[in-house]
């Protein structure tokens, strides 16, 4: 109960203690654990809120604690080096229609489909959390470690779209192309070097190389 309570904090603030400790406790039922590690104690969390009832009913429990468990997925991540603007400068502007990127180990993709960001935000701050609301969109998430400190923000839809695109190995000529198919197709270029540097700025990127 106590790992379980520590991976998931935000989530205990929002639906009080007798309330976590019950759905912990249904939880270690249906998921003893099986690893000698506790890091991985609470790793199948998330998707049991999503499958159990009553708590399924409930999508911004699971949705809380998967944000939850990226963020420390994050933060326990393997360390690799970090992409600079330097080391991108060093490929030749000719070879750079076939560049590829390799995000860094730390970050983590999510989907939302209710306010779960802005409750954690709320949760985080030891603020009062908003009215759970089912969004008219889904929400596009990245969760990454930033240096020491786990991170998380909102991607624009064309934004993850490209991440993800770039992840399964798309080259940065593949992921103009594609931003082309999306909003403007002169403007695609600038616009995934836009994204690159914000990439490279935040740690978001482990390498790139020339396929």
């Amino acid at each position: 109960l106590d790992i379980i309570r520590n991976d998931h904090g935000a989530l205990e603030s929002y639906v009080g203690s007798e309330m976590f400790e019950a759905m912990a406790r249904d939880y270690i039922a249906a998921h003893p654990s099986d690893q000698p590690n506790a890091r991985w104690v609470s790793r199948h969390f998330p998707a049991f809120l999503a499958e159990t009832e009553p708590y399924a009913v409930h999508a911004e429990l699971a949705e809380i604690a998967a944000l939850e468990r990226a963020l420390n997925d994050a933060f326990d991540a393997a360390d690799a080096p970090v992409l600079s603007v330097a080391a991108l400068a060093e490929f030749p502007p000719e070879h750079w229609h076939d560049l590829v990127f390799t995000p860094h180990p730390s970050a983590r993709r999510l989907t939302t489909d209710t306010n779960a960001l802005d409750l954690w935000l709320a949760l985080r701050d030891a603020a009062t959390p908003p009215d759970t609301v089912e969004l008219p969109a889904s929400q596009q998430l990245l969760a990454w470690r930033d240096g020491v400190t786990s991170k998380v923000r909102l991607l624009p839809s064309e934004e993850a779209m490209l991440w993800d695109e770039a992840g399964r190995g798309a080259s940065f000529g593949a992921l103009c192309a594609l931003a082309a198919t999306f909003d403007d197709p002169d403007g695609s270029p600038l616009r995934v070097a836009g994204y690159l540097q914000g990439w490279i700025a935040t740690g978001l990127l482990a390498s790139a190389a020339i396929t």
